[in-house]
């Protein structure tokens, strides 16, 4: 499911029109984007929680070459499942 069907079904379930759910999608997204942006997690009960997370530099290897190669630290996100999402996909 991409973000337009994601959009169309909040619509139809909501009882808005297509423009509405995707502002409403939008603002979601933009709000947990704003949150980890901030250190902040994002719980949704039920569903889960995004985490933002910090990867420290390590040392990796090239693959083609077998070379020892520098790997920069970055910061990422983490998603842990809640418990109704992991019961609902097994």
């Amino acid at each position: 499911m991409r973000k337009p069907e994601l959009a169309a079904a909040i619509a139809a379930k909501a009882d808005l029109s297509k423009d509405q759910a995707n502002r409403v999608l939008n603002a979601v997204l933009d709000e947990i984007t704003h949150a980890l942006h901030r250190k902040d997690s994002v719980t949704l009960v039920g569903f889960g929680t995004f985490v933002p997370r910090h990867r420290g530099a390590r040392t990796g290897k090239n693959p083609q070459t077998g070379e020892p190669v520098t790997i920069k630290a970055s910061n990422t996100v983490a998603f842990k499942p809640g418990k109704m999402l992991k019961d609902a996909v097994s």
